[in-house]
């Protein structure tokens, strides 16, 4: 038995090689066989441009890009192209407020209006507004509604007058009296992009920094995230700029143009290329052999962060392809993650 345990101990780094050998020509069988298709189901869609990153090891990723930056000027996309990663953005808001609670400065069951008072004007039927946690705000489980602020307009063929987001805190405080709490909070998920600008403000007044600063400082530059950046573009950059559209039949309409999202950067604002959102992905994939991924968040509390805690379920809502999860999965919601 001991002679045998030796043997598969000696074998075992040769199987082990043997194993990521195969592995990885499967992986790079199907790569290639997946990016014509990629290339044709986003042409038939009329998608004008995209790029897709593959991690599969510690070797380099597998980039390959589609299309056109700029429907107008034609510029095709490349690896420095940076997109709009929209709430993708969120799950970076989340690992700064990890951060925090991992160097003392917060508990996740903090009451979220111990470090925004503001709050304390939200109307609320289910208790005092001190049950809101900064738990609750992570998970999308505090009650608040979806939007950034109340969008009204009595006219819906022209709104185009309304800012396209509050650009100041002073804004959305004002708009706190005449908030309201839908649901006890904690009992169920209702996604809220507002409950992520509080977590903006709670990682400002605790830190000093300003979001963008914070995020910078202590996830972007670790990670080696160079060409990454919120908002407007630095000025380098301005040439490599996604833009965006919306399809309805035939008809494209473009969306903002490296726009400043305001007071909402902590949920929207992060601007990068594949590249860098490959070394974001390898951070959340994890390296035992590289000690800054634990410097910038213990693999610990990124296992946590991926522990669900509610169905996404919006009641009275159909499903989404968030909530409804891939081949009929319902997917969960951890600390800024959705889960399985």
């Amino acid at each position: 038995m001991v002679s045998m345990l030796n043997r598969l101990h000696t074998l075992r780094p040769l199987l082990l090689a043997v194993a990521a050998i195969l592995f990885a020509g499967t992986a790079h069988a199907q790569i290639e066989a997946f990016q014509p298709r990629f290339d044709s189901v986003l042409a038939s869609h009329g998608v004008i441009g995209g790029g897709f990153g593959f991690v599969h090891s510690p070797a380099a990723a597998t980039q390959f890009f589609f299309g056109k930056m700029r429907n107008e000027t034609g510029q095709p996309v490349d690896a420095a192209t940076a997109y709009n990663w929209a709430s993708i953005t969120q799950t970076m808001t989340a690992i700064a407020i990890m951060q925090l609670r991992d160097r003392g400065l917060l508990s996740l069951d903090d009451p979220a209006v111990r470090y925004v008072p503001e709050l304390r004007q939200v109307h609320s039927d289910y208790g005092p507004i001190d049950a809101i946690t900064i738990r609750h705000l992570l998970t999308h489980s505090g009650g608040f509604r979806n939007p950034t602020w109340p969008w009204d307009c009595d006219d819906q063929t022209n709104c185009d007058w309304q800012p396209f987001e509050p650009t100041h805190w002073t804004q959305v405080a004002a708009m706190l009296p005449y908030t309201h709490i839908a649901f006890a909070p904690g009992t169920r998920w209702s996604y809220s992009n507002l409950g992520y600008v509080f977590l903006g403000q709670i990682i400002e007044r605790l830190s000093g920094d300003d979001f963008e600063v914070y995020i910078d400082k202590n996830i972007l530059k670790p990670l080696e995230m160079h060409s990454s950046y919120f908002d407007r573009a630095p000025y380098f950059l301005e040439n490599h700029v996604s833009a965006s559209y919306l399809r309805a039949g035939a008809k494209l309409t473009q969306q903002p143009f490296n726009f400043d999202t305001g007071i909402t950067t902590s949920n929207s604002g992060l601007k990068a290329p594949i590249p860098d959102m490959v070394n974001y992905l390898r951070f959340l994939m994890g390296d035992p052999a590289n000690a800054r991924y634990e410097m910038v968040l213990k693999r610990g509390s990124l296992e946590e962060m991926w522990t669900g805690v509610l169905p996404t379920i919006e009641r009275g809502q159909p499903p989404t392809p968030y909530t409804a999860g891939p081949h009929g999965v319902q997917p969960l919601m951890g600390l800024g993650f959705f889960c399985r």
